[in-house]
């Protein structure tokens, strides 16, 4: 199925009609690629918390009796 200039033409006003124009969809972008780094660095950040907390635990499993 091949696009025509009026499906085309439509196509534009809708895009232009639901973001705006005037950079919104780059900003847009921008913010989500902000979102995506921070999720990340929050996922580094809770990685290295659950290093430090196994590190600080105690040690609870139970000693082996000598049999001799």
């Amino acid at each position: 199925m091949a696009l025509g200039p009026w499906q085309i033409a439509i196509v534009l006003v809708l895009v232009v009609l639901l973001f705006g124009g005037k950079g919104k969809i780059s900003s847009i972008m921008g913010d989500m690629g902000k979102g995506i780094t921070s999720f990340k660095k929050g996922l580094k950040d809770e990685v290295k918390d659950a290093k430090d907390a196994a590190e600080d635990a105690l040690d609870v499993t139970p000693k082996k009796k000598d049999k001799s």
